[in-house]
């Protein structure tokens, strides 16, 4: 038996981590948090000061009674659980439900997972940061406490089963504002002038632009006019050095909005490769929101540039953490060793490793050495009163020496970039240029962008609200519980004007261009609106940016030791607790309800409104002597946008498209979308295919497809409980028991069909991460 047990939160971290000790370590898995908030009181005794009350999760007890039996054995343990808040929480969890004595206890944390790194935290342990503790404690107990209070309040007062988090609310609200001021915005237009010119010396055509655009077409159209005729002439040339600076390295939030921006990535997806690059010792720990690097990084980086690219493209920097909130994982996210250019695995692992290996090499280069060019240039023509103050400018840059830009360039979320920088010949002021056109094209003002899962991270993070570890979770959640929508949606069209002048011709265009197409954006709900300004009227505190940030200091402040966590809770929890009573007893209950207009056909009221399983149009009042009608609102409609017109629209539903196997095809649209029934079975209708306009043909192609996929989900079913299955989905074989799904290992995909029942059940019992689940908690009074 080994003298030392070492434990940490995953398979795959412990199999890294074995590599490096000798026979006298045994490293053992917990697989994540060993015990939870237990339901009874939500797992809060609040009138014992806060104390939570903790369980053992069912699936983690085989876990523990075999860790408990390997500790006993032991002479040390070692808990070596991530450095940051939550790492030191499952830490203290170890030690308390394993009942480790302190004196052969020690605490280890390390930033990278390499052998001196581990080596070195062996040889420099500690205890169990009571403070990072409690600083996780009392982040879990509020967000459990709002939540548990929240809930309730939003299921008698708006819609059964909806659920409210201090963070996820802050989040959705930003995502409802921003989509309400692109709603209010009222685009404006404006002619950019742009001319083609031709150098003649160097037969090159390079473009030059008007500084100022034209309000209206009739300025834009004399203009033209008035350079008919007229010469062009370089009137001044200004060329001074520039430079371009390399970005720091990356902080959870950079590497997220990055991994966005080049990779697609969305924020989840960034942070499952990132934890699997930690585990395999490829990067450094992956959440943290500092952008230093260690003395032994900067010399592993310079000696790696000056080896690769040369001496003159080395430039040591030290970087430093702007915000004062920075957590206790104090190094940027990096490669562990610098000279691996690469590393094996899937396509996903080689790319952000690419990508953070090349943002972390860059931040130790050079600065990249330019050369910026403005050619003025003036026009000379009759109409002297039109033309006196108008010049044309082109700009260039030249790289004189690439520095970082050999190997990294940082993205931008700016999708109102409009540019043409490039070479421009050898002019000599004075010289006249030929003029191949000149055109003025109508453009619009833009609203401000819809928020990607990359820039709501940016903004979470500019606000001081949330932290590393918090971002993705509070992201996927409003997502998973139908606040937010992340989609594309179709533009629509939009004509603009063109004029154009060649050869002393003027001529006019009416053109068409495809307005607000977008691809990945995060649109809220209906109901995501609706609980948001139920929220923001009646728990304003809660949803105040300012205040949810103020949370995040005091949490800080707690891991500091500055400040008690039972009295921190306390005083927020009193006044909010009030709030809820007050607001359960007096606040009416919401629909959202708008009048559109009246039905042309029965001259009956059309409104839109919250129902129980969604958005509906209804047409008539519950107490009219007839029974009103209703229809569920389509995909992208909304309550807020939606017009009399497209209401209407939706009671052509539901409809008979046909016949099969001796019973109707009813196309209808319900609270999931749209689908089809036939002989008491539902198949839904893809995104790709219209309700309105679908056919019998499609119909019966759908209905069997679905048959097929369900035919051939079904793996096996076991005899001692039913309602324990080894299914097929999407990303391979995986078990399910009642309404949670737990993941399946790889190795045992092939042959998931000879799965017996007790190792399903022990796959359930170290299943780290539930693939998904449909069940809900309800608070306990």
């Amino acid at each position: 038996m080994a003298k030392n047990l070492v434990i940490v939160e995953s398979p795959a971290k412990a199999k890294t981590i074995e590599g490096f000790l000798g026979s006298e370590f045994t490293v053992k898995s917990c697989y994540g948090h060993i015990r939870d908030l237990a339901k009874e009181h939500n797992g809060v005794d609040i009138e014992k000061g806060f104390q939570p009350i903790y369980e053992v999760p069912d699936e983690k007890k085989q876990v523990v009674s075999e860790l408990k039996k390997l500790a006993k054995d032991a002479e040390v343990v070692w808990l070596a659980s991530d450095e940051d808040r939550e790492g030191e929480a499952i830490s203290w969890h170890l030690a308390e439900v394993l009942k480790l004595e302190p004196s052969r206890t020690r605490r280890i944390v390390f930033h990278e997972i390499t052998k001196p790194a581990i080596l070195k935290a062996i040889e420099n342990p500690r205890t169990v940061n009571q403070d990072l503790v409690n600083a996780q404690q009392a982040r879990r107990i509020l967000d459990r406490i709002v939540g548990f209070e929240l809930s309730p309040v939003l299921w008698k007062k708006v819609k059964p089963s909806l659920s409210a988090g201090r963070v996820q609310s802050v989040a959705v609200r930003l995502i409802v504002e921003r989509e309400r001021e692109i709603a209010d915005f009222s685009a404006s237009s404006a002619f950019r002038v742009v001319a083609l010119f031709h150098d003649k010396k160097e037969n090159k055509h390079f473009k030059a632009e008007l500084p100022h655009r034209f309000a209206t077409e009739a300025e834009a159209s004399a203009f033209l006019e008035a350079c008919k005729g007229s010469d062009f002439v370089v009137e001044n040339i200004e060329t001074k050095p520039a430079k371009r600076t390399p970005a720091a390295p990356f902080t959870t939030s950079t590497l997220q909005q990055e991994a966005s921006r080049k990779l697609g990535f969305s924020v989840a997806q960034t942070m499952a490769v990132a934890q699997k690059l930690y585990e395999a010792g490829h990067i450094t720990y992956m959440r943290t929101d500092s952008v230093n690097l260690s003395e032994l990084a900067l010399d592993a980086a310079k000696e790696e540039i000056n080896k690769a690219y040369g001496a003159n493209f080395a430039h040591t920097r030290r970087y430093t953490t702007k915000t004062s909130s920075a957590q206790e994982a104090h190094e940027a996210i990096r490669p562990t060793y610098f000279n691996k250019h690469s590393i094996a695995g899937d396509g996903s692992d080689k790319r952000l490793y690419d990508l953070i290996w090349k943002r972390s090499i860059a931040s130790q280069m050079s600065d990249a050495q330019l050369e910026k060019t403005n050619i003025y240039i003036n026009i000379n023509g009759q109409q002297h009163q039109i033309l006196a103050k108008e010049h044309f400018v082109a700009s260039g840059e030249v790289i004189k020496f690439e520095g970082f830009l050999k190997v990294y360039l940082e993205g931008t979320d700016d999708e109102n970039e409009e540019g043409d920088e490039g070479l421009l010949p050898n002019v000599s002021k004075g010289d006249k240029l030929e003029l191949d056109s000149i055109t003025a094209t109508e453009r619009f003002s833009r609203p401000a962008a819809r928020y990607t899962e990359a820039s709501l991270v940016k903004k979470l993070e500019e606000l001081g609200i949330g932290r590393p570890s918090t971002y993705a979770p509070t992201i996927s959640t409003i997502q998973k519980r139908g606040y937010v929508v992340k989609e594309e949606r179709e533009g629509k069209e939009r004509k603009y004007v063109e004029l154009s002048l060649k050869a002393d011709n003027l001529n006019k265009a009416v053109l068409t261009e495809i307005t607000g197409a977008e691809k990945n954006k995060l649109f809220p709900t209906d109901i995501g609106s609706l609980v948001t300004d139920f929220l923001v009227e009646h728990f304003n505190d809660i949803l105040d940016y300012g205040f949810t940030a103020q949370v995040e200091k005091e949490f800080d402040e707690i891991a500091e030791g500055l400040k008690d966590w039972t009295k921190m809770l306390d005083g927020f929890y009193t006044p909010f607790h009030q709030n809820v009573d007050h607001t359960l007893d007096e606040a009416k209950r919401v629909t959202g309800e708008r009048q559109l207009g009246t039905d042309p056909a029965s001259g009956k009221p059309v409104i839109v409104r919250m129902g129980r399983f969604g958005p509906v149009a209804q047409i008539g009042a519950a107490d009219d002597e007839e029974k009103p009608q209703f229809a569920s609102l389509r995909a992208g409609q909304s309550m807020e946008t939606i017009n009399l017109e497209d209401a209407l629209e939706l009671f052509k539903l539901p409809r008979i498209i046909g016949q099969f196997e001796d019973g109707d095809m009813k196309v209808a649209i319900g609270r999931f979308g749209p689908y089809i029934q036939h002989n008491k079975a539902f198949y839904s209708i893809p995104k790709t295919d219209d309700p309105m306009t679908i056919d019998a043909d499609r119909g019966v192609e759908l209905i069997l497809a679905k048959r097929k996929a369900d035919a051939e989900k079904l793996i096996k079913v076991f005899d001692e409980n039913a309602e324990l299955q080894v299914l097929n989905g999407r990303w391979g074989p995986y078990l399910k028991k009642g309404k949670d799904n737990y993941k399946i290992p790889k190795d045992r995909h092939e042959t998931a069909s000879t799965i017996t029942y007790e190792e399903a059940l022990e796959m359930i019992a170290k299943s780290g991460e539930k693939t998904g689940t449909k069940g809900r908690r309800k608070a306990k009074k």
